[in-house]
Formats: structure tokens, sequence, C-alpha cells
């Protein structure tokens, strides 16, 4: 009689398992060398093009007078290209290299991981070949227009999606490994964020309209943008970590349950924290209290996360002096550690007042994305070079010099920038003795900071230059490779159904603790071996956790009249400033200039009546912006005369010779497009925005050009240049003196700029630098 025949069902099931048909398959490499090449190539794209960004915004003549390449479009294709080509197919390459070995099969079908490939480096190019053009949403991290934005989504979930998923469920592995969790959560909560924070109605080809206004949609946004950083950034790179590191090491995790708790804490406290970015803000202090909150907590489980990490070299010290490769990890996963402890000390209220705005932000979010994603991605792209191209690193040396030139780099960088957010927070709210702003005009502000500019291009170039290198060796080692690549056959046996869980062990004993019958349940963790043989169960369970605390926030916001009082005087911008307004999108002034005026002395003292939630309420998408490298506008209109506002575009150091704001000719060159102004207001309409006359009777068009000759009259009284009036300059300074008047005008009164009554007086055509300094130029 066979053992079988008196074994336990357990037993039995266990047995069936392991007699069930081996099956033989290989893995598919070839898609892991395709993104492994795609992360480097787009990584030099990154660096270089934040380079250039970095020198034009210390020295504003670099533009060359290109639009394409001013410092206000490059920005946000810098941001994409750090984010969603380098970093983007570094997960990619990561997750189908450890997917496959961690399930024990090949990937779900090769036709999808091709389409995902070239899919997505086709959003690469659509980005690359847009941003610099100026078609942007200018929501940040989200400046892709629609068109795109569906392309991300066909190919974030048909493609990667279904791929992935149907990999898990082919799976001859029971058991889904930790990384695997944080791919699960990746995948379902980058999809939600994406599909809901880019609810938009199409004008054209190349501009929409977000369907949230004002308060509404700075919510959605930044519920996007904190969780596109733990979602995007965050979560997949963790699980490389757990992959990579232990491979590296040749050690095990630290602590299984570790993993556990740093898992679904991160998950359901993580989507809690994105409104801490909108404190002092127009948004209903409960939910930025709230994101706060949440982002206190989250401290907890990212430490939890990161000293499992740490801890997995635990007797592997020696080698981490001798290999680049763990070096490259240890100091991605301090720089994860230095992060996650400086994020929820940034959404503190008090601190916040003191870094939001400023360059404090741009250091911590540099620490973390070429810090933490950086290092991480080429720790892992050295360890996998010798095995995906079966050939020895070309050179070590040269690994071990990218590690310290990259190092070196960053640390510059920082620490400049660091340095730069304080100088200017403390600068910004600094009064004198008597009472008064210290440092009244701007630009002093900025002047302060051009040094640490400076070093932060040093600092820039030498990330670049380790990145080079490690392009080097990765094409040397390529160069090496055999001519046919071995393909070596894997087995495995297929899961067999019937599967019955094996009996929990015994409990862990822990000093000094009295658990109880829960608390040992809980650290065995056998409630948690079960989900992780469903696939299913644990990804609902993930959506669950997400969708809870997301519903949590965003139901009020939009449901209680309460959190976004209506001002009876704002009225919707007129057809001319709506298309100005696209203009200052387009630009990508938003880069650079808050409309938000905090409830702060300083901020009231400096700009004017803080900003109340109803001045927004027709802003289709919010332009409250992030950073302010020059000042805020949310008061703008009627401070400065036409002239003033065109003089200031034509080159802005004839006005202020300090100013790092780089010059707009173009814009007194280049005709607007009367003819799509109609459609625009159209869309506005079917958003809400009450247009009224210009909408029935199709009157927009001849609205903008009746508003714009009386701009460009008084433009011409105002000693200002002829002949505008059909050009994007008009509509532009439309929109800036329209801003911040509503608020005290009568609530019957009619929506029209101001000037002021006495304009300054303009400089003539040929003047190039007044003696006395502006406050509103930087």
């Amino acid at each position: 009689m066979s053992v079988a025949t008196h074994a336990s069902p357990t037993v039995r099931a266990h047995l069936h398992e392991a007699r069930g048909v081996v099956e033989t398959f290989v893995y598919d490499d070839a898609i892991v060398r395709k993104f492994l090449t795609a992360t480097m190539f787009w990584g030099v794209v990154a660096f270089l093009v934040g380079l250039v960004a970095a020198i034009e915004l210390a020295l504003p003549a670099a533009n060359l007078g290109i639009p394409q390449i001013t410092f206000s479009r490059l920005r946000p294709l810098h941001t994409n290209a750090a984010i969603f080509a380098f970093a983007g197919n570094s997960i990619f390459a990561a997750i189908y290299y450890s997917t496959q070995r961690l399930c024990k099969a090949r990937m779900f079908s090769d036709a999808l991981s091709n389409l995902h490939f070239w899919g997505w480096q086709l959003i690469i190019v659509c980005a690359a070949l847009t941003l610099p053009f100026g078609i942007t949403q200018s929501k940040e991290y989200a400046e892709l227009e629609w068109p795109i934005d569906l392309l991300i989504a066909v190919v974030w979930v048909a493609f990667f999606g279904v791929n992935f998923f149907g990999t898990l469920a082919r799976r001859r592995e029971r058991h889904m490994y930790v990384a695997l969790w944080f791919y699960i959560a990746t995948i379902i909560t980058v999809a939600v964020l994406h599909v809901f924070n880019n609810l938009v109605v199409p004008a054209s080809l190349t501009k929409s309209y977000s369907v949230y206004a004002g308060v509404q949609d700075a919510f959605m946004q930044w519920w996007y943008g904190h969780n596109a950083v733990a979602f995007f950034l965050t979560t997949p790179f963790l699980g490389m970590m757990y992959y990579f590191l232990p491979k590296a090491a040749e050690r095990p995790v630290f602590s299984y349950r570790l993993s556990i708790v740093h898992f679904w804490t991160l998950v359901f406290i993580y989507i809690w924290a994105g409104p801490h970015h909108l404190h002092y803000s127009a948004t209903p202090a409960w939910a930025s209290t709230l994101g706060m909150i949440f982002s206190l907590m989250l401290w907890m489980p990212s430490w939890g996360g990161m000293i499992n990490g740490l801890l997995t070299l635990r007797g592997a010290w020696n080698k981490v002096a001798a290999d680049p490769i763990l070096k490259f990890f240890v100091v991605g996963i301090t720089f994860y550690g230095m992060s996650t402890f400086e994020g929820p000390m940034l959404s503190i209220k008090s601190v916040n007042s003191l870094s939001h705005f400023t360059d404090w932000t741009i250091a911590h979010v540099h620490a973390g994305a070429l810090g933490w994603n950086g290092f991480m991605t080429f720790g892992m792209m050295y360890w996998l070079l010798p095995r995906l191209f079966q050939a020895p690193l070309w050179s070590r040396k040269l690994m071990s010099a990218h590690f310290w030139t990259a190092t070196i780099g960053i640390l510059l960088y920082i620490l400049a920038i660091y340095t730069a957010g304080i100088t200017q927070g403390l600068m910004w709210r600094a009064f004198d003795e008597t009472g008064r702003l210290q440092y009244p005009d701007f630009v002093e502000t900025v002047a302060a900071l051009m040094p640490f500019y400076w070093i932060r291009v040093v600092g820039g170039l030498l990330f670049l230059a380790g990145a080079l290198m490690g392009v080097v060796n990765f094409v040397m080692t390529w160069k090496s490779r055999p001519a046919v690549y071995a393909q070596p056959v894997q087995s495995a046996p297929a899961l067999a159904r019937g599967y019955i869980d094996p009996p929990a062990p015994a409990p862990q004993l822990v000093t000094n603790i009295e658990l109880g019958r829960k608390g040992e349940a809980f650290l065995n963790a056998a409630w948690h071996r079960r989900w992780e043989r469903l696939p299913l169960r644990f990804s609902v369970w993930v959506f669950i956790a997400i969708a809870v605390a997301s519903l949590f926030e965003i139901i009020p916001t939009f449901l209680i009249r309460s959190n976004v009082p209506t001002i009876a005087s704002v009225k919707p911008y007129t057809p001319l400033e709506l298309a100005g307004r696209d203009i200052y999108v387009s630009e990508g002034c938003y880069n650079c200039h808050s409309q938000m005026i905090r409830p702060i002395w300083a901020e009231t003292k400096r700009y004017g009546e803080y900003s109340k939630p109803g001045e927004f309420v027709y802003d289709h998408p919010f332009q409250w912006g992030s950073r302010r490298i020059g000042p805020d506008l949310a008061r703008e209109g009627g401070k400065q005369s036409h002239d003033w506002h065109v003089r200031h575009f034509e080159n802005p150091r004839q006005l202020s010779p300090q100013s790092v704001m780089p010059p707009y000719p173009w814009l007194l060159k280049d005709d607007l497009d009367f003819a799509s102004i109609q459609r625009k207001v159209d869309v506005q309409a079917l958003l809400g925005v009450p247009y009224g006359e210009a909408v029935k009777n199709g009157r927009a068009e001849a609205l903008a050009r009746e508003q714009a000759r009386k701009i460009s009259d008084e433009l011409v009284q105002q000693g200002g240049y002829p002949g505008l009036e059909n050009k994007k300059v008009i509509a532009l300074v439309a929109y800036l003196q329209r801003l911040g008047t509503d608020l005290h005008a009568p609530a019957d009164a009619p929506a029209a700029p101001t000037a002021p009554a006495e304009p300054p007086a303009a400089p003539a055509a040929s003047a190039r630098a007044p003696a006395e300094k502006v406050s509103s130029a930087r």
C-alpha cells in the first residue's frame, strides 16, 4: 500500500501537485533586453534635457530664442522623460524579468509584450513631440493631451495589465512572492489614477478641458500626482528591491512578516496622503489636514520597507564594500528612507508653509527620483547585463566610477537646492524692524539663488556623466554577446487543482509581548499565505484598499456645497481671455508662477488678499501651480499697464535686469487663431460655464475680436506697439489683466479686462534696463 493511501487530505494534495505533469518552457529575455535598452537611452535624454533646463534657469539666453527649448516648455518634458521614459522602462524591465522567474512561466503573450514595448515607446515619442510645442493639459505629471492619454490607457491596461495577470493565472509557482504584490498594486492603482484624473472634453485634437474645475480639479490632480509618485515611483521599485537585492546579496529577505506589514499599510495609507500638497490653499482645511495625518502615518511602513531592505544585507556587508552593484542598491534604499522621512515632515503644516512653492520641494523630488529610482535602476541594470547578454560585464572599474560620479553629482544637486529652497522660504517671509517686507521685490530672492543654481548645473552634469559611463558599459557588454543567445529550457509541474493549505506552523514566540491568539495568527501569517495563492482575491483587496480611501476624500469634496462656496461677482472668462489662458498654459507659465495666495501674513502683504475657493469655479483646469520661480499672479489684473506686459514678454530684462524669465518675442509675432475660439467656448459651456450669448448666437469670435481691438487701442495710447490686435500677446494680456479682479467687482458687472487709470510710464522701445526694479518681474 502506498504512502499516499494513509496520508491526510493536505498531504495528499501536496503529493498530487508534486506528481503533476512536468511542463517545459523558456523565459522571454528578449523583451527584457528591449526595455533595459530603452531605459538607458531615455535616461540619458531625460538627464540631458534636465541639464539644459537647469542652465536656462541660471542663464535665460541659453534658449537662443527658440520657443521649443524654453525652460517653461522643457520642464514638463524633463519630468515626463525622467518618470515615464527612464523610470517607466526600468519598471517594465524589472517586472518582465522577475515575474517570469517568480511564476515559473513565460509571459502570457509574446505579442502583448511587444505591443507593450512599442506602444510605450510611441507614447514617449508623442510626448517629446507635443510638450515642446506647447501641447499640454498643464496638470503636473499628467500634461499629455487626450489622444496620448487614451493610448496610455490602452497600453497600460490592455497590453501590460492583461499580460501580467495572464502570466499570474498560468503560473507554476503556487504562492506569489512579495515582489508580485507590489506589481499588482502598481498596475491596478495607476490605471485608476490615470483614468479618473484625465477625464476631459476635447475641443480639438490637441486641446481639451478637464471636466473638473478649480478646487475639485486641484484635489483630483494631487490625488493623482502624489499617488503617481506612490504607485509609479515607489511600489514597483520596492518590488524591484525585494527581488534584485536578495539576488545580488545572495541573502533571503530579512523578514517575511515585515514585508506583509510594509505592503498593506503602504497600499492603504499612501492613497490618503495627496491633499497635503494643498495646505493653506482654497481647498477645504479638513481635506489637507486628513492628508497630513496619513502622510505622518506613512513614515512607519516606509521605514519598515527600508529596514527590511538594509537588514537583508546582514552578514553581507563585506560584499557591499567590494561590489558596486550592492553599493547602488544601498544608496538607493538610503535615499528611499530619507525621502520617506522628509515627505511626511514636509506635510506638516508649519513646515509646509515654509517649503511649499520653493526649491526645497524640487530637491526632495530629485532625491527620490534620481537617488532612489535612479540608483535602484542602475544597480538592477548592472546585475542584469551579464545575464541578459550572456557575457561578462565589460568593466567593473567603469561601473565603480559610475557609482561615485553619480553619488557626488546627486549630493551636489540636492544640497545646493535644499539650501536654495530654505533661503527662498525665509526671504519671502522676512520682515524688517518696521513691519515691512525685507525683500519686497521678488527678483531679489531670485538673484540670491544664482550660486546654488550653478552648483545644481555641476551636479546634474556629473549625474549625466555617470549615466553615460553606464551606457558605455552597456554597449560594450552587448558587443561581447554570443552570436546566438542560449535559451535554457526550464521545467516545473503545473499547478494542481484541489489544493489545501498546509497546517499553520507553530506560533512564533515573541519576548515580553502578550499577543493572544489573534496576534499569534498575524505573526504566523497563515491568512496571508492563503491570499498569496489567490491572485484574484488579492487584487480585489488591493482595489478595495485604494478605492475606499479615495472615495472617502473625493465624495465630500464634490457633493458638499460648503466646500466650494460661490461668489456672485465671479464671472466666466471672456472668449479672448479664455484664448489667452490657453496661451498661458501652452507656454508653460504655470511651471514658474502660482495663482494661489495663501492666508499667510507675508503673502497677503506681498500679493494681496488671500485666494477664495469660489474664485476658481470656471477654471478648467486649475492653475494654482506648485513652484514660484516668478511671483504669484492671482491678483495680477490691473497692476501694470498693457504696454508693461507686452514689453515684459518681449524681453523681461528691459524692465528687470536680474530677471531669469526667458523672453517670448514670438508672442508679438504669431497670429492668434480666432477661428478656434468658438469651439473652445462651446466646450466650456458644455462643462457648465454660463457663456450664454457667446454660445447661443455663435458670437465668440466676434466678441474676442472686439475686445482685442479695444486692448490694442489702449496699448497704443500708453505708448506701446501698434498693430498687435491679431497677435497672441493681446489675448495673453487680456487674461493677465483679468486675474483677481472679480473678487471685489460688483455682482452685476460685465467681465472685462482692467488696466490702471494712470498707467506707469512705459519705457521707450529702445530701453533695456531702467534703474527702478519692478516687483512683479522675476
